[in-house]
């Protein structure tokens, strides 16, 4: 009697695997991440802080603000009081440097106004040692 293998192989019948079939792990695996989640206490969501206690620092005194303005013909104004030259800028501004609290030094520029005349107002400050200068833009660009 001879065996006939293509009546033993059909191949209408389903293969068969030797792999594991991982969607009950899958399943089991979210299920316990739920339950992890729900159970983490609230407490651990919270930031702990150390907040400042006692009275709240005193008010600081505004430090004076000294306003050099550049005009369009390059001429310098220290609060809105012309400088004839630039010996008496150097001087002006170290006197504010000499100060013991120093001003702000607030420099604006017209538009035509050259670099070169904003930029030795800028090195002269610098160099007097003052620590708080500021370009101040135009009015006619600020937005409103």
């Amino acid at each position: 009697m001879a065996i006939d293998f293509d009546d033993v192989l059909d191949p209408d019948d389903p293969e068969v695997t030797s792999c594991m079939n991982t969607t009950p792990l899958i399943d089991v695996l979210l299920v316990l991440l739920v339950m992890l989640i729900i159970t983490i206490p609230i407490q651990l969501h919270s930031v702990n802080m150390e907040l400042p206690a006692g009275l709240p620092p005193p008010m600081t005194t505004e430090p004076p603000v000294v306003k050099i303005e550049v005009t369009a013909q390059n001429q310098l104004l220290w609060n809105g009081e012309p400088i004839e030259n630039r010996a008496l800028l150097y001087q002006r501004l170290q006197g504010a440097a000499q100060m013991s609290d120093q001003p702000e030094i607030h420099i604006q520029a017209h538009r035509s106004a050259k670099y070169d005349t904003v930029a030795a107002v800028l090195t002269a400050s610098q160099q007097m040692g003052l620590q708080k200068i500021g370009l101040v833009g135009l009015d006619e660009y600020a937005r409103q």
